[in-house]
């Protein structure tokens, strides 16, 4: 069984695999973040929907977090343990979420839907549909730059019905993991994004445990496609 120890270290795993997601986007529009044993930062403010800061160790203390970035308002940190009171430092809950992990591979004899398929981003211009249908159609162009599509460790999965673009997902692969974030599907596609999605991570990626942070109806479906939460 495992245990409430063991849980931790996947934490960190998984905490520390988002870290390095949130630095590849940020040096993509030129910003360096800084890796630390207590925490990632950044000096500099942060694309929007990415923090400033995440936390990679349970025992971080908000001050030293605090006193190497952007603290003025618009600054979030990704409190990785919630473990940090940052409400006297003028901070508020944005978002509470489940970090998702999930043994590599697929259960032997497990059917999986084949719908729907996967394909690789691997030009500028995919890429900017691929953000434009992660954005619901809003036109949201640019915050991820081509030069992301380079690095080997970044993968965009995207998924299309009659040419358009109906779902989509980005891996990262670190040290121990592999993570998955950004997962969209057009509505009322979720449920069954999931389990394809598992499907083709395991096949890109075979015997690498899978992580990621979700709530609400997409925790369920994660959960139902074998993911367990480890951690708030």
């Amino acid at each position: 069984m495992t245990t409430e120890v063991e849980d931790a270290g996947l934490v960190q795993d998984a905490a520390c695999n988002n870290a390095e997601l949130c630095d590849l986007v940020c040096r993509g529009h030129g910003l360096d973040g800084v890796f630390a044993d207590d925490a990632w930062t950044s000096h500099r403010r942060t694309p929007q929907l990415y923090p400033d800061a995440v936390t990679l160790d349970p025992s971080a203390a908000a001050g030293p977090v605090l006193a190497r970035i952007d603290a003025t308002t618009g600054a979030s940190v990704k409190d990785s343990f919630g473990t940090l009171d940052l409400a006297p430092d003028g901070f508020r809950i944005l978002l509470a979420a489940e970090w998702i992990w999930r043994a590599g591979g697929l259960p032997e004899g497990a059917g999986v839907d084949p719908a729907p398929r996967w394909s690789v981003v691997a030009h500028a211009r995919g890429l900017s549909a691929w953000e434009v249908a992660w954005n619901g159609g809003g036109g949201s162009v640019g915050r991820f730059p081509p030069m992301l599509l380079e690095h080997p460790e970044l993968v965009f999965l995207g998924s299309e019905v009659d040419g358009v673009i109906v779902g989509g997902a980005i891996l990262n692969r670190s040290a121990h993991v592999v993570g998955v974030s950004n997962v969209f599907a057009r509505a009322g596609v979720l449920g069954p994004v999931w389990p394809s999605l598992v499907a083709e991570i395991s096949r890109r990626f075979p015997d690498v445990a899978i992580v990621g942070y979700e709530s609400g109806a997409a925790l369920d479906a994660a959960r139902r496609s074998g993911f367990r939460s480890i951690g708030s």
